[in-house]
């Protein structure tokens, strides 16, 4: 199959957004939990966290364009705080429910009936299903005007991970939490390790 700029424009727009979003591969799958200033919550998922740095410890997201009512992105503006929360596979079906379209009032907590819990006092909900989970300071966003999406840029400040994940180097077994990845829209999968490899240094490389 072959599309050319053309002809990607002229797709369906259901088709085309399926496409265009299962070309980047496997994504981490996060659910964020924010609450306003009168303490009503607010649960999204999202499959755009990424790794900025580790010193300090800072992840980015893009959040989707302001032009309609976005809870989470008006919540971290407002409280300048809000969590990361990974999906495991026991409530892939509740964290994809999250992204219906639900009124500022209607917590996607109470909703799907996943449970907000408070952790060391932080003052944004986390997830107590998910077994990694980080409180994030909010740092800073972007606005990029090449397509209307918010790039937000947050430092970790408190971390909670399952008894068992931590490997002695640092290394967080994935798989042992059950944590899922997404694809495209709304496909789920398992994975499986093939192996962790040394530091690459090109006099040790043998094909």
């Amino acid at each position: 199959m072959h599309y050319s700029q053309e002809s990607l424009a002229t797709l369906d727009s259901r088709f085309r957004a399926h496409l265009i979003n299962s070309l980047s591969g496997f994504k981490s799958a996060n659910l964020i939990g924010t609450q306003d200033s009168q303490g009503q919550t607010n649960l999204a998922i999202v499959s755009s966290v990424f790794h900025l740095g580790a010193h300090p410890p800072l992840v980015g997201m893009i959040i989707r364009p302001h032009s309609v009512a976005r809870h989470t992105f008006e919540n971290i503006l407002e409280t300048k705080v809000y969590t990361i929360n990974q999906v495991n596979a026991d409530i892939v079906s509740q964290a994809h429910q999250t992204s219906a379209r639900y009124d500022k009032e209607e917590s996607e907590f109470t909703m799907t009936g996943l449970t907000p819990e408070t952790l060391a006092d932080f003052k944004a909900p986390f997830v107590a299903q998910s077994h990694l989970k980080y409180a994030v300071q909010f740092r800073e966003h972007q606005h990029l005007a090449i397509n209307g999406t918010e790039l937000v840029i947050g430092e970790i400040i408190d971390l909670h991970v399952k008894d068992g994940a931590i490997q002695e180097d640092g290394f967080i077994d994935l798989e042992a939490l059950n944590t899922v990845t997404v694809s495209g829209l709304d496909s789920y999968h398992k994975t499986q390790i093939i192996e962790r490899l040394p530091y690459a240094k090109k006099e040790n490389y043998r094909d």
